[in-house]
């Protein structure tokens, strides 16, 4: 079902939105972003032919049987001729709990052209988009941001203020991105974070999954940490296709450079294409089939396919699991 519904959703941030000015004044530029992002999406899932996969957002929620007919509202039934109740603020269906990488390889690749990101940016963009996501299905949404250490670690709630809190803080680590170089350790961080998530959450891991230890063995065992506190976990594997998969450059020397040591080799594209797509092969293949031992979801998610690969997987998550 997967391909056939992302090629319904292809995001166009371009898209015409009836925007009331009033409304996003005060709004930071993140969160503002992650709205247009949002409401492109709900667009393209109502007109797709998959418009049966819904989504109940804002005041409304699917009634289920046996429950109180109080809360049904039966002027939405009368349109839809679907059962929903109505849904109050302080509800909270789910607990998310978003970990982002910041690390040096996140950093790469350098913008190529205008509009252009690199995988940081990729992953602050889909966060802030899934936290735009929760706000509007009143669920609890908390943020952590890790490399060789937890930099940031938000409690999980489902109040305004909070989401405001959320994207403010994304937004500073925006502005603050490539002052430090910021080392890979992401096991020893994702056992931390493990260690201080307080109640069973959906876990969403945005990283390119580059660790500096040498022993990978550590970076899969802090994944099945996660599922062994009964969490369940999406890991989005985020690439830069181009270069980082297909290793597509042009036919001429070059001097790569390690984002977060600053070693760096000169070589030619051609002599080491082969050995380089083996090794990352090796390791993708490795990355699925333990995260699959472990239950836990693996996305592999380019930077160029955009935001609805991320929005569309987290959603059909969710509705599998409430």
């Amino acid at each position: 079902m997967g391909a056939a519904i992302l090629h319904f959703f292809v995001l166009s941030l371009s898209m015409p939105l009836n925007i009331d000015r009033n409304q996003y004044q005060n709004l930071t530029h993140l969160e503002f972003l992650a709205r247009q992002v949002v409401e492109g999406f709900i667009t393209g899932l109502h007109k797709s032919p998959f418009h049966g996969f819904s989504v109940e957002f804002a005041e409304h929620r699917l009634y289920n049987t046996g429950e109180s007919t109080r809360h049904i509202d039966w002027k939405l039934y009368a349109k839809t001729e679907k059962l929903f109740t109505k849904r109050y603020e302080e509800e909270t269906n789910l607990r998310c709990r978003i970990l982002i990488d910041l690390s040096g390889s996140m950093r790469y690749p350098e913008r190529r052209q205008e509009g252009a990101m690199n995988k940081l940016e990729f992953a602050m963009y889909t966060a802030a988009a899934l936290t735009e996501m929760m706000r509007r299905q009143r669920d609890a949404v908390g943020i952590s941001f890790f490399s060789d250490q937890v930099h940031f670690h938000s409690p999980a709630k489902s109040t305004r203020a909070h989401h405001t809190f959320l994207f403010q803080e994304m937004g500073k680590a925006m502005a603050q991105e490539g002052n430090e170089p910021g080392l890979t350790a992401a096991a020893s961080a994702l056992h931390e974070i493990a260690e201080r998530i307080e109640r069973r959450s959906l876990v969403v891991v945005l990283s390119d999954m580059f660790d500096n230890t040498a022993a990978k063995d550590r970076l899969f065992s802090a994944l099945q940490h996660l599922k062994f506190n009964k969490h369940e976990v999406i890991v989005f594997h985020i690439a830069d296709r181009r270069t980082e998969l297909e290793f597509n450059f042009d036919n001429r020397p070059y001097t790569f450079v390690d984002t977060e040591s600053g070693e760096e080799v000169k070589a030619h594209p051609n002599e080491v294409r082969e050995a380089y797509l083996k090794e990352m092969g090796s390791f993708l293949e490795q990355l699925k089939i333990r995260c699959g031992q472990y239950g836990i979801d693996f996305v592999p998610s380019a930077i160029e396919e955009g935001f609805n690969q991320v929005l569309l997987r987290y959603l059909i998550k969710r509705n599998r699991l409430y």
